[in-house]
């Protein structure tokens, strides 16, 4: 209502006054309307008046507005473009809020996924071993006084229950420290698609001779290159590249988005480059990335080292 109110007094100025400047100011106030149609239709009424009173001084001759030509034709050109590129901006802002918004649901729906399967995983691994425990040593408690050799087995059967139990616990536990890459290439995927980024994977996502630890630097080391590209790189198209040496594994992101360099411009507070770098350091792996003119977008290649297999030596007879 109030804006419309603005464009009724914008009219009245520029025919009575000759003042054509007044939609400049509407035009930003048009570009924040969340609304689309009635961004649309406000847009459009708000142009099409100002071209009309406009061209209605031209033709009554108006010499005020016939000396200020040159900034009347500038005013009508940032009507045109000002709510446009404000609109989009917001629009731009409130989907990237959207994005961060469903990143989160997508953790938190992870977690709770990672806490069902810890659950499973507890009750599959332990609860059978614990109730056979608790059979054995009713059983083992019975036989001690009529028939101690059988009792003896029983609890033979016990201990070796208990241990391997316990080794089945380390195991599991081993494995929750770390992140899985296959996961993490799953969210990744996930993540470039909530971004309208294509996905491309190429290479066997299954590491060959690496440790637990090197390959949870990997999984960390693409969560942040992914995050760079969703935020900051303008890409439509991102390629995960999986590659094995006889001595290391490579993991390459790269996208056709605008650049390290002009990202870097653009955000003071940096792209996670040296937390990778801090990474990979710990676990003697090496970091390069690549961006310039000379190529589209940004490549980031992430080497870690393949565990080293000592040869088994054949026992002298």
């Amino acid at each position: 209502m109030w804006i419309g109110l603005l464009i009724a007094i914008s009219i009245t100025m520029t025919i009575a006054y000759d003042y054509a400047y007044f939609s400049l100011f509407l035009a930003f106030f048009i570009g924040n309307i969340k609304n689309k149609a009635g961004f649309i239709t406000l847009y459009s009424v708000n142009l099409g008046t100002s071209f009309l009173t406009i061209n209605y001084g031209f033709i009554n001759q108006s010499s005020l507005l016939l000396s200020q030509f040159p900034f009347v034709f500038i005013c009508l050109m940032a009507s045109i473009l000002l709510p446009v590129s404000t609109y989009n901006k917001n629009k731009r802002e409130q989907l990237e809020g959207q994005l961060e918004n469903a990143n989160k649901r997508l953790d938190d729906l992870v977690k709770m996924e990672e806490r069902q399967r810890i659950a499973r995983d507890l009750h599959d691994t332990l609860g059978q071993k614990l109730s056979l425990i608790g059979l054995k040593t009713d059983l083992a408690k019975r036989l001690l006084r009529l028939n101690p050799d059988q009792a003896e087995i029983e609890l033979n059967d016990l201990r070796q229950t208990a241990s391997t139990a316990l080794k089945e616990v380390r195991e599991m536990v081993t494995t929750m420290r770390g992140t899985q890459l296959v996961d993490e290439l799953f969210r990744a995927e996930q993540i470039l698609k909530a971004a309208s980024i294509e996905f491309v994977l190429e290479g066997n996502p299954k590491l060959q001779d690496t440790s637990q630890l090197n390959e949870n630097v990997l999984g960390m080391c693409l969560k942040e290159a992914v995050t760079n590209v969703v935020k900051h790189s303008q890409a439509t198209e991102c390629t995960i590249r999986l590659q094995e040496t006889p001595s290391a594994n490579i993991l390459t992101v790269q996208d056709n988005g605008v650049g390290i360099e002009r990202t870097r411009k653009q955000d003071r507070r940096g792209t996670g480059i040296l937390g990778m770098k801090e990474r990979l350091e710990f676990v003697n792996g090496c970091l390069e990335v690549q961006s310039g003119e000379d190529m589209e977008g940004t490549r980031i290649a992430i080497q870690v080292p393949k565990l080293v297999r000592k040869p088994i030596k054949e026992e002298e007879q």
